[in-house]
């Protein structure tokens, strides 16, 4: 079924939004269970069904990015929606699956905007189109001015504001800040706002996600050639692993630290390999983008009114890894 697209909706308040587990305190979000069929679809949504592309920048193999898609599956399956995850790391090929979405007529687009430049012509072509775009995860200061709904992740700039920081607290010296993705607005973000945060010295590094082997080659050279290095943040999951295998290669004593988490992530907080992580509740960014989407076709709500809806930054280290271990390794966290 074609939704037909509403003109301004009407704003509410994020109060659900900002809940600490969105599924259990938005549950109710989706409609009353269906009766036909003895309960055994209680809790999806008895809504018409709707088809919600997600197009993302994801890197192949950057688990990060499965945590997402799990929180988008766990919407879609409650909001009766059927779910298009497409994915290119290449800013003018995501813009192309954008423009396949809308070719394709889907009822809404939630789309993370690592480089909002390359992706604004495809956005606000699908906003002509009068399909309802979400953005989330990457974007946090160009989406209102691409026309875009509604927006669901960290402020990047602050969130490295607050590793900064933390770095001080730690007793930081000279800080190595890894980007992966050389051009993508919130890994920049991120580094800047280190930079700001912190009373050492920040060098930045840029290696290329793409090839592994290489950030673990290159990481171990740059900490052999400086061994005042005595801390490295890393901005993924992947990429701080990979850092503690370069670091025990080049017998460096720096701490490794990152933002982002998986299961492996919490593996090495808890072994002492990696000291602390800032948590942006990737799973709760899915989650909310294919929710709101779903409330703005069936009630013209917008999640925020308007406002960017924060899902973090939180940190994880050895004082609270336990409350999270168990999420992080069903995939959820």
């Amino acid at each position: 079924m074609r939704f037909r697209q509403r003109r301004g909706p009407i704003a509410v308040g994020a109060v659900c939004a900002v809940a600490a587990l969105t599924v259990a305190a938005c549950s109710s979000t989706g409609g009353a269970p269906r009766s036909s069929d003895n309960g055994s679809n209680a809790g999806v949504a008895d809504t018409p069904s709707a088809t919600i592309a997600m197009i993302t920048h994801e890197v192949p193999g950057d688990t990060f990015w499965d945590l997402v898609r799990k929180g988008a599956e766990a919407a879609a399956a409650k909001d009766n929606i059927e779910l298009r995850y497409s994915a290119d790391p290449e800013a003018p090929n995501q813009a192309n699956l954008v423009q396949s979405a809308i070719d394709s007529r889907v009822d809404g687009i939630a789309v993370t905007l690592a480089k909002p430049d390359a992706m604004a012509p495809s956005v606000e072509a699908a906003t002509a189109a009068g399909i309802p775009v979400v953005a989330f995860n990457s974007g946090y200061d160009s989406w209102k001015d691409m026309g875009v709904q509604q927006y669901f992740g960290q402020d990047e700039t602050i969130a490295g504001q607050a590793a900064g920081a933390r770095l001080t607290e730690d007793g930081a010296r000279k800080t190595l800040c890894i980007i992966q993705e050389q051009g993508a607005v919130a890994l920049e973000a991120r580094c800047a706002g280190v930079t700001e945060g912190f009373g050492g010295t920040t060098e930045i590094l840029n290696v290329n996600s793409k090839d592994m082997p290489s950030v673990e080659s290159t990481i171990t050279a740059k900490l052999q050639q400086d061994p005042s290095i005595d801390h490295v943040i890393a901005l993924a999951a992947p990429i701080a692993l990979t850092a503690v295998q370069s670091k025990n290669n080049a017998g460096s004593d720096a701490t490794i630290v990152t933002f982002d988490t998986n299961a492996a992530l919490v593996d090495a907080i808890e072994s002492g390999d990696v000291a602390w992580a800032i948590d942006q509740q990737p799973y709760l960014q899915g989650y909310l983008a294919i929710d709101s989407l779903w409330l703005y076709l069936n009630n013209g709500n917008t999640i925020g009114g308007g406002t960017p809806v924060l899902t973090g930054p939180a940190f994880i280290d050895s004082t609270n890894i336990d409350a999270v271990a168990e999420y992080a390794r069903n995939g959820t966290r």
